[in-house]
């Protein structure tokens, strides 16, 4: 199947280097292959070609050239710096796929800056999966193996099962290792298995910390070494001071949807907060609109989901519900904050779509998110 990030990415081409992120076996080598057929692929890892990045001795007639793994190279940066100072992306298009470090090197901003392209991948989602048809049928497949194409495409739950193992450890027991030089294995193992129980709460590192027997410094790096390499994502509670937004107790989702642990409701609400993550990443990437996604919290613990921001924009509120069609309460308390605001209430188990006086549209959470439009 062609991803969603085909063809932007085929019409920028040649123009800069293209860095193509996001989690591991996402689909970005597959991507990176499928964007030409005149196509040189080297690979860091595999041992024939560490001479084509030593000696730069490559298929100078291909039209693409793919360097995976890349990122694993001492100063890969500046050897990519030269490559473009050189003029080589004027005689053949340059894309470099890899893990979360290059995207990490997107925000550093060093030696590349003005040279390339930066494109994130996400797992497939109802959106991207709509033209294969049957959303219901998606819907369940995503909430019981996840997004990510092998096992999906799959759809076998013992087959996950078996997939999910492998693919955890190699990136407990290798990525994080090699990049982050994290020793303590069995300790970020349960971190993991505790925010996957923890979906859709309010978590704090004093609390993590507490639970794990760790100091708050350590559990405070092991997250952000999950997020790095794509485990899980954070979101933010809303507030006018980033840097205390920053501080303050945030909600962790997981890329990978079939390891939320926990009813339909924990796993519904980390598709939505997926799906709005993959539609204002690929608004940044592909548009060049930038957009944040929070939640909003008052001290008293009410709440509403999910807001998202874009620039040129009106905010939107979303609350999310399995089956309550009563419009959240707490639209109204949000909404002198947000005065402009859209508000939608997703609800799974929902006969009709309507709005309400107060402005408040009320969807179905499969329809809403197969055609999710955030621009």
């Amino acid at each position: 199947m062609d991803r969603y990030l085909k063809q932007p990415i085929r019409e920028l081409l040649g123009r800069k280097i293209v860095l193509l992120s996001g989690p591991r076996q996402v689909g970005k080598t597959t991507l990176a292959r499928d964007l030409s057929e005149s196509l040189a692929y080297y690979n860091y890892d595999i041992k024939r070609d560490l001479q084509v990045f030593t000696r730069q001795e490559w298929d100078r007639k291909a039209r693409l050239v793919v360097f995976d793994e890349l990122h694993k190279m001492r100063k890969w940066k500046l050897w990519l710096k030269g490559l473009y100072d050189e003029g080589a992306t004027e005689k053949q298009a340059i894309v470099v796929t890899g893990s979360a470090r290059l995207d990490i090197a997107r925000k550093m901003g060093d030696s590349l800056a003005g040279r390339f392209f930066s494109f994130r991948l996400n797992p497939l989602d109802l959106k991207e999966l709509k033209p294969r048809g049957d959303a219901e049928e998606s819907y369940r497949r995503l909430l019981s193996v996840g997004g990510f194409p092998e096992p999906f495409l799959n759809g076998s739950e013992r087959f996950y099962r078996l997939w999910r193992r492998t693919h955890l450890d190699l990136i407990l027991r290798q990525d994080l290792i090699y990049f982050e030089a994290i020793r303590d294995l069995d300790g970020i193992e349960l971190l993991v298995e505790l925010l996957a129980q923890r979906v859709g709460s309010t978590i704090s590192v004093k609390s993590l910390a507490e639970d794990l027997h760790r100091d708050d410094k350590t559990v405070a790096r092991w997250l952000r070494a999950l997020e790095n390499m794509y485990v899980v994502f954070r979101v933010s509670p809303y507030s006018k001071n980033i840097a205390r937004g920053i501080k303050k107790a945030g909600k962790y989702y997981f890329y990978d949807l079939g390891k939320v642990e926990g009813d339909e409701a924990c796993k519904l609400e980390n598709l939505v907060a997926l799906s709005l993550k993959k539609e204002l990443e690929f608004n940044e990437d592909v548009w060049g609109i930038p957009g944040q996604l929070h939640f909003v919290q008052t001290k008293e613990k009410r709440e509403i989901d999910f807001l998202v921001q874009r620039r040129g924009f009106d905010p939107l509120l979303i609350e999310v519900k399995l089956s309550e069609t009563q419009p959240s309460r707490n639209f109204g308390l949000f909404e002198r904050y947000f005065p402009k605001s859209a508000k939608v209430q997703l609800v799974r188990h929902l006969s009709r779509r309507f709005s309400t006086p107060a402005g408040v549209q009320v969807e179905n959470v499969v329809d809403y998110l197969s055609d999710l439009q955030l621009r």
